[in-house]
């Protein structure tokens, strides 16, 4: 009886060091195959480019209420788009955002009383490493409490790639009442 149970308490050790290399063996497989180190990481930020023909708006351009206009722009990354979004707010203070790259002409600072305020995203299509805009927008005069105050805007556009990955450009301009 005592070799009996000696052979199954040997087979219950040689069982769960079986088991054991099973599970490390396992692990190992599901990790080597998860991990594809050809697959390339997105490490750079995507592009907004105004130097295309037709390109608007773009630094000190002139806007006016209740016309019409294309929003035309080049975004371009080294995998794929996500999304864009446009926010159209006041500079009346003059703040600035880093991102702009001119000298426009500014009126003198105001408080803004009823100043026109614009956000909104935009999808990319799937897949796409490259997307031009042709966005035709109206920024309207005015709203239920009145007509919008004129003066100096700024277009702040956003861009992000499928990654997270994003990149601002703000643009000063003027929006006009005709």
């Amino acid at each position: 009886m005592k070799k009996f149970k000696l052979f199954t308490r040997n087979f219950a050790q040689i069982k769960m060091k079986t088991l054991k290399y099973i599970g490390l063996l396992a692990l190992v497989f599901i990790f080597s195959v998860s991990c594809d180190p050809t697959e390339e990481t997105d490490t750079e930020k995507p592009l907004i480019d105004l130097s295309i023909d037709d390109a608007f708006p773009n630094s000190c351009a002139i806007m006016y209420f209740d016309e019409p206009f294309n929003f035309k722009a080049y975004f371009s990354d080294n995998f794929a788009l996500g999304s864009y979004s446009i926010d159209i707010h006041n500079n009346f203070d003059h703040h600035s955002h880093s991102t702009e790259e001119d000298d426009c002409t500014l009126d003198d600072k105001k408080t803004a009383t009823h100043p026109f305020v614009f956000i909104n995203d935009y999808e990319i299509p799937e897949n796409s490493s490259s997307y031009e805009t042709d966005l035709t927008m109206t920024i309207p005069s005015a709203d239920e409490s009145g007509l919008f105050q004129e003066g100096d805007y700024h277009f702040y556009i956003s861009l992000t790639d499928k990654e997270g990955w994003s990149t601002q450009k703000g643009l000063s301009v003027k929006i006009l009442h005709k």
